[in-house]
């Protein structure tokens, strides 16, 4: 391929990201300002200068408007887990290095924007059912690269649970008027002591992978 069809296909995927990111900004401040359920899906269109027709290509569920945020990370412990040293040890340094950087995805970030959003998200029934989707196919996708059999299933299952409960519980504190400093102390410690726990019960993804060569 030519480099300028190589131009035009980057072109293009810039436009309809671009797209996704302003249909997604303008319904969740939409929703912020109204509240889900008051918005309907032609209010969002209208608001972005769309089609009705049009959003529903991009986000086929309404509560997808909300989630396009978090998306990327739907495949992040299966990314995590290649960096090694262990898969463990490998989720365990992107959970606290997520906590340093006070990644809205660890609910450690206290900027109005932030914490509106997880407000919205953690107070309509929907997305949190929506959510759930999500959540299993980062799960899906942890157990696959894992190695798929029954005991990645399993392991995936609590891994994800326990990043989902830390973020939680930090999100519920910040909300709550605590401070970022505080909680973030408090944060490493949980966050040190749950993947402790996962290494107790999950030993074989405590330990860095044998090579081709020798015994198991």
């Amino acid at each position: 391929m030519s480099d300028d069809g190589d131009a035009e296909i980057g072109l293009r995927e810039r436009k309809k990201r671009r797209m996704y990111e302003t249909v997604s900004e303008t319904a969740i401040r939409l929703f912020v300002e109204k509240g889900f359920d008051a918005v309907s899906v032609a209010e969002v269109a209208a608001a972005a200068e769309i089609s009705k027709p049009t959003l529903f290509r991009y986000f086929p569920a309404k509560e997808d408007l909300v989630l396009y945020r978090i998306a990327d990370h739907e495949g992040e412990a299966a990314r995590v887990v290649r960096e090694g040293p262990s898969p463990l040890e490998a989720l365990r340094r992107n959970f606290l290095d997520g906590i340093e950087r006070l990644d809205p995805i660890t609910g450690l970030n206290d900027h109005p924007a932030v914490l509106a959003y997880h407000s919205l998200v953690y107070g309509t029934p929907a997305l949190i059912a929506r959510m759930h989707a999500y959540l299993e196919r980062s799960e899906a996708a942890l157990a696959e690269a894992l190695g798929g059999d029954l005991d990645a299933r399993l392991a995936a299952g609590q891994i994800v649970a326990v990043q989902r409960i830390l973020a939680q519980e930090n999100w519920r504190r910040i909300s709550a008027g605590e401070p970022v400093a505080e909680v973030k102390a408090d944060a490493v410690v949980a966050a040190e002591r749950a993947f402790g726990l996962l290494e107790s019960g999950l030993p074989p993804l405590a330990a860095a992978p044998t090579s081709q060569g020798e015994s198991r």
